[in-house]
């Protein structure tokens, strides 16, 4: 296969050796993520691996499917390409443990102008780094070369994941009532959504330089602070449903709280949350105010420094907390719920 060329090919703007050194150079990062279950490694039409059903009488399949979005601009701008794999496989695997999941495999899809392979295996080194985060296994992907559809410079990614949970542990809201607790798990900032917003606050297609400022409440330049890659919550989540019962999870994506609590809701429950018991990262007060963004757009678009919020009873939040605490997380009480639909900032 190495000997494989073709000068037509080249000539159209594809270079398939290209492709070769890719896979060569990625390689490493992948192997990170390998484990017992794994069958064969790259370069199969399809990844295999192995599922042990031993603790799952009922096992059933979930997936879920996301990319980075228009954050990759902000790569771009910065020629920063070793994180937003993280982000590509954040957005999939937070999705299916909300269902009380375990992430199994990731598969990416990379799609470029021109396949730089050193480019693309900084963008594998993201995903497998993210991969070993939440303890899956990078079985296989694809680059696409595609020129004329992609500037050469240019390249977007996406995933998805299939993970598995037995069927009398898929969450169920049934029991959720008013007086349970909503526990916030802290984002690392703005994650993987409202990117579009963003780009517009600052005018970074015009001036993408405003990236190197530096905000004193930041700590960091605005583009550091905005390429700070997607929390991965799986192990902690995971860990905290082995010994509590917790009624729902939702991550926080586009659409922030008004769209994503609800998901997670009982019927006839809202979620009722005071707003200055939310903890807001300088970074979100920094694009209120550059975008003289109103309060409800702002709840209604980022995560505001919620990544992730849990439903537990009462009586089970003080060691909810605790489990969480001990795994990582700084975790903390966001509201309660209470009678009525939807979400309630007061």
């Amino acid at each position: 296969m190495q000997k494989s060329h073709s000068e037509s090919y080249a000539a159209a703007g594809v270079d398939i050796t290209a492709g070769y050194k890719a896979v060569e150079l990625m390689k490493q990062y992948v192997d990170r993520t390998m484990n017992r279950h794994c069958i064969g490694g790259l370069g199969g039409f399809g990844g295999l691996f192995e599922l042990d059903c031993t603790n799952m009488p009922h096992p059933v399949l979930i997936s879920g499917t996301d990319g980075v979005g228009t954050k990759l601009r902000i790569a771009h701008f910065m020629d920063k390409h070793d994180t937003v794999g993280i982000d590509c496989v954040a957005m999939c695997v937070n999705d299916v443990i909300c269902a009380g999941a375990k992430p199994l495999v990731f598969l990416d899809y990379i799609a470029c102008g021109k396949n730089v392979p050193e480019r693309i295996a900084e963008l594998v080194k993201g995903v497998a780094e993210g991969c070993v985060q939440a303890g899956c296994a990078l079985v296989g992907g694809e680059t696409a070369e595609m020129p004329g559809f992609y500037p050469e410079d240019e390249y977007d990614l996406a995933g998805f994941t299939v993970g598995a949970v037995d069927k009398s542990k898929i969450l169920d809201n049934s029991t959720m009532v008013p007086g349970d607790v909503m526990i916030a798990l802290p984002s690392s900032g703005v994650h993987s959504n409202g990117f579009s917003l963003v780009r517009k606050i600052f005018d970074l297609e015009n001036q993408p330089e405003v990236l190197e400022k530096r905000y004193p409440a930041l700590g960091c330049t605005l583009g550091e602070a905005l390429l700070a890659p997607t929390r991965i919550y799986v192990k902690p989540v995971l860990a905290l449903m082995e010994e509590v019962t917790v009624k729902g999870v939702s991550h926080i994506t586009g659409g922030g709280f008004y769209e994503n609590i609800p998901r997670s809701l009982k019927a006839g429950c809202c979620a009722r949350i005071r707003k200055e018991d939310v903890r807001t990262p300088a970074l979100f007060d920094v694009l209120a105010k550059e975008g003289n963004i109103p309060e409800r757009d702002m709840f209604n678009t980022f995560n505001m420094g919620v990544g992730m919020v849990l439903t537990v009873a009462a009586e089970d939040a003080d060691k909810a907390l605790e489990i969480l605490k001990a795994n990582g997380e700084d975790a903390y009480r966001l509201g309660v719920i209470a009678e009525g639909e939807g979400v309630e900032l007061v």
